[in-house]
């Protein structure tokens, strides 16, 4: 069983409704289990637990929240050697575009790097105008259909590379799928 964990800190409900769309898209590959966790309900059960995660982080002056820079150094500080080889990801919103979202989610993959985590980025676009490499990323709530479809993309994908390199599950390897893959035009 392909176990994820999406966990995100949301100070306005933002990062939750991406949270949930990450956690959907998750859900696409057959045999995962996806948990939502906020930060604040979250344990270093939960993250030992799974196989991939997904932290989201609202952008604050463009790097994750205090709240979650926090659980990862008060929390999962004592698991810090537990956790080495796990895939993860992230994603972020901030108040208008150009608003940091970008290195938020690098500075979020950096403090999953430290604690041993294989990351990635994405190389579909969600539209014409979409990409994820880094994670995915909203102007305040992610209300357009290419926002809400990277989440989505984001999800998936983490779930497919989990079950790629965690279980095995040669099948679920993005570039072996018949998963439209828009390419830039």
């Amino acid at each position: 069983m392909n176990r994820i964990l999406v966990l995100f800190d949301s100070k306005t409900g933002n990062v939750a409704r991406m949270a949930q769309l990450v956690a959907d898209g998750a859900a696409q590959i057959p045999d995962t289990e996806v948990r939502l966790r906020s930060v604040d309900e979250a344990t270093a059960d939960d993250v030992v637990w799974c196989d991939g995660l997904a932290v989201g982080s609202p952008t604050n002056m463009g790097i994750l929240s205090w709240k979650m820079k926090r659980f990862w150094d008060e929390t999962m500080g004592p698991k810090w050697m537990e956790l080495d080889g796990k895939i993860a990801c992230a994603f972020s919103s901030a108040g208008g575009w150009g608003g940091g979202m970008e290195i938020a989610c690098q500075s979020i993959l950096t403090v999953l790097m430290n604690f041993g985590f294989l990351t990635f980025g994405v190389t579909d676009y969600a539209g014409k105008k979409m990409t994820l490499h880094y994670g995915a990323v909203a102007a305040k709530e992610p209300r357009e259909d290419e926002t809400q479809e990277a989440c989505r993309i984001l999800g998936r994908r983490l779930a497919e590379w989990t079950a790629v390199m965690t279980h095995g599950r040669l099948d679920q390897h993005p570039a072996r799928k018949s998963t439209p893959r828009m390419p830039p035009n």
